[in-house]
């Protein structure tokens, strides 16, 4: 039995990623989209063949589950209406960037019985996936570092998503701090202290504790010159050192995130890339976030 998945949101990640992996996915029905430009929304759902909703609550009430791919303070709002109607929820990252509406989301999902799955890349693209298991079974580790130099904003910078405005103003923090932490956090631990210092630009260096005892370091920006652009993560231990392999692309990962939903929609099983997973690290970014303020004066 195949499950009606409906679109939220028309923007270059919903064309480039989610609408590809819906509609060509074998267990889902691509049952349509919507997005805050209704052109927008006609013109996605025809290149897929779906249908374009002016109604997101007609949406909801059509389909099985809601794939989001909105700004994610908007994300929270219609995710919290989805719940509530029943539909399962395959979230973006990250979730929210207030701890009280990421917490809401994962509470709605409760009380409306839903499964939840937020698109955390690395732990669905391949290889990536599979060393973050294997570094999780493997443990003793004592030390991670890991930097996320994005170049977004950086001189010269074409990307259609040099146009997103909520991340212009939250920066490379919020929008890849959630791919770092979620690679830490199954391997090392959840956090218990959070440390942070600002750089240049949107440049955040954070230092964290762990429930094993290890820490890590992560260094965030989405402004770095293209020529430094990079993506690394490290980890030392008493097996010496393992480092994060390389991934290609983010449709076949959304492909496997797909899969994930499905399987804890039919078992009732939570993932644990999940809508908890999600709001935990709202909270861990708001610490940080806090932390740069405080040290800044501000």
């Amino acid at each position: 039995m195949t499950m009606r998945i409906g679109l939220l949101g028309t923007g270059p990640w919903a064309a480039r990623t989610h609408a590809p992996a819906l509609a060509a996915h074998p267990g889902v029905e691509f049952a349509g989209v919507w997005g805050r430009r209704p052109e927008a929304a006609a013109e996605l759902a025809a290149a897929f063949g779906t249908t374009a909703y002016e109604d997101e609550e007609a949406l909801f009430e059509s389909c099985d589950a809601i794939a989001f791919a909105l700004p994610p303070d908007v994300q929270s709002t219609l995710a919290l209406r989805a719940a509530a109607l029943g539909c399962h929820l395959l979230l973006d990252k990250p979730v929210a960037t207030t701890v009280e509406a990421a917490s809401q989301v994962a509470d709605f999902a409760d009380l409306g019985g839903v499964a939840s799955v937020v698109f955390c890349t690395l732990r669905f693209a391949e290889p990536t996936a599979r060393w973050i298991d294997e570094q999780a079974a493997a443990g003793g580790w004592f030390l991670g570092e890991a930097h996320w130099l994005g170049s977004l904003f950086g001189p010269g910078s074409a990307s259609a998503y040099a146009a997103s405005p909520w991340r212009r103003e939250k920066g490379g923090l919020w929008d890849v701090g959630p791919h770092v932490l979620s690679v830490l956090l199954p391997i090392l631990g959840d956090v218990t202290e959070v440390t942070a210092v600002r750089g240049a630009a949107d440049v955040h260096h954070l230092t964290l504790r762990h429930t094993s005892g290890a820490s890590s370091t992560a260094t965030l920006t989405l402004s770095a010159p293209p020529e430094a652009a990079e993506a690394a993560l490290r980890l030392y231990g008493e097996r010496g050192k393992a480092v994060l392999p390389a991934w290609d692309g983010a449709t076949d990962a959304y492909t496997r995130a797909v899969d994930a939903l499905l399987a804890a929609a039919r078992t009732g099983t939570p993932h644990p890339c999940d809508a908890h997973f999600g709001a935990r690290l709202t909270e861990i970014l708001t610490q940080a976030e806090q932390a740069t303020g405080a040290a800044s004066g501000s």
